[in-house]
């Protein structure tokens, strides 16, 4: 490849689809490859991190619905924990959770037409060894980039705001 190849190549977007690379917006093309390999990326780092702390068998939904049913130790419906991950396929959730009770790390328990859910005290164990192996194997690297929280801050508050954006997207797109 010769300099000037490589020069052009350099101001390229870093995208996975270079045919939806908009004129108005290289980035959001560039931020969606990003948000792809994250996704990926953490989705590995959420199940391996899980399979540390002892319970090799869950899959990446599966831990975040643990995550979600152990928050705040309060017990949550389905609709609850579909609202907050905002996931639509309430079957894949309620899927995950069968698969936690079983494993006895979440309970079910019946209130009118309802089931509530919460973290047995196996799953609010398994809860706390993954926040342990978090802090020494994710936040001490992400410690060592330096002071880099409020950047964090800042790009969480702005995928919430283009998840809005994407959601409104795809009411837009379902319509058409």
């Amino acid at each position: 490849m010769t300099d000037k190849q490589k020069g052009e190549q350099a101001g390229r977007p870093i995208v996975s689809s270079a045919h939806l690379v908009s004129d108005e917006s290289a980035e959001l093309s560039e931020f969606e490859f990003g948000m792809i390999i994250a996704s990926h990326a953490f989705d590995r780092w959420i199940v391996r991190c899980m399979s540390a702390a002892g319970w090799s068998d869950l899959g990446p939904l599966d831990v975040l619905v643990l995550h979600s049913v152990n928050h705040r130790e309060r017990a949550k419906k389905i609709a609850d924990i579909c609202l907050v991950l905002n996931i639509e396929d309430t079957h894949t959730v309620s899927y995950s959770l069968k698969k936690l009770v079983k494993l006895g790390l979440v309970a079910g328990r019946r209130k009118g037409k309802e089931i509530f859910y919460a973290t047995t005290d196996q799953g609010r164990e398994a809860c706390a060894r993954y926040r342990e192996i978090r802090e020494d194997c994710l936040i001490r690297s992400l410690n060592a980039l330096g002071d880099v929280n409020r950047d964090i801050g800042d790009l969480a508050s702005l995928l919430r705001g283009l998840s809005g954006l994407y959601d409104q997207a795809a009411r837009s797109a379902a319509s058409l």
